[in-house]
């Protein structure tokens, strides 16, 4: 039996850990918050005290962790504890250089090591559909790839260190675009005097057709399982949305490139989270658009 090292065990590391738990994986698991612990305990994880105690024995150690701090100050630790050969993977969506240098890192000490960030949000993780964008070598992500179907519907090799940080910043962008221009229809239509089903029924057959329209509809009713049903409680929450689109905007102003639909939603994200509704769903931004249009039609 494969021994694993999970460290951070929040709303998406947590049912990862348990996947690889149902799968017939040993994990040990370890996170500095005691409820994601207990939580964790209850899906079958072992949980440890210590990031030494979770990583002792373990072929393959996986982070999943806020931000690139959090993922180089552990990185650091764990390859002054792991012996070489150890397989490190960060499945944390973080910046690019910090992806780069988590991967200069291991290689300093021999450790093979892949960024394999995420997508699906928590519903994906706690189904075991999620979306796996992963950079490194690819004889590493090919000897990987069955942890990875533990958790995962899609897995994706992107290219060389950081190339999955790279596809997850792109995805995101596109995705915090379309959720507004999505929002902004909706809004225009109420005002129009066109029902909800309606433009739903036209745009999703039509040129208009998008994953934030189809999958993740932003207005109760066309599509059920969407957090507009459940009063945008998180699926992928709003101040997560704006991390990404930050990430974006740090990398288009590295590399030079022209991205000002994705400045724009940046900044109206950053409105939505400064107006208290960060730890809603991203797709209640509509809710802003709404508001900022004036009186709202019925």
């Amino acid at each position: 039996m494969t021994a694993i090292a999970f460290i951070g065990l929040g709303h998406m590391g947590g049912p990862m850990a348990a996947n690889l738990v149902k799968a017939g994986y040993k994990i040990r698991g370890f996170d500095l918050a005691a409820p994601s612990l207990e939580l964790a305990r209850q899906n079958g994880v072992a949980t440890v005290s210590s990031l030494a105690e979770a990583v002792a024995g373990a072929s393959t150690v996986i982070t999943m962790l806020p931000a690139g701090k959090h993922v180089l100050s552990v990185w650091q630790e764990l390859v002054e504890a792991v012996p070489a050969g150890t397989l490190l993977i960060d499945c944390s969506t973080i910046d690019i250089d910090s992806a780069r240098k988590a991967h200069a890192l291991a290689q300093a000490h021999r450790c093979p090591a892949l960024d394999a960030p995420v997508s699906g949000g928590t519903g994906g993780a706690a189904a075991g559909t999620l979306t796996f964008m992963v950079g490194g070598a690819a004889e590493t992500f090919a000897g990987a790839k069955p942890v990875f179907e533990a958790m995962g519907k899609k897995i994706i090799h992107c290219g060389e260190a950081a190339a999955g940080q790279a596809a997850k910043i792109c995805n995101n962008m596109i995705l915090g675009i379309s959720m507004i221009a999505v929002g902004e229809a909706f809004v225009l239509g109420e005002r129009l005097g066109l029902s909800h089903q309606a433009l739903f029924d036209v745009a999703s057959v039509s040129s208009g057709q998008c994953w934030s329209l189809t999958t993740y509809c932003p207005v109760p009713g066309p599509v059920p399982g969407s957090p507009a049903n459940r009063d945008y409680e998180p699926g992928f929450a709003a101040e997560l949305m704006l991390k990404d689109l930050k990430l974006s905007q740090a990398a288009s102003e590295e590399t030079g490139a022209m991205t000002p639909l994705g400045a724009k939603a940046t900044r109206l994200y950053q409105l939505f989270a400064d107006e208290g509704f960060g730890t809603k769903d991203f797709s209640g931004i509509i809710n802003m658009l709404r508001d900022r249009s004036g009186t709202s039609a019925e």
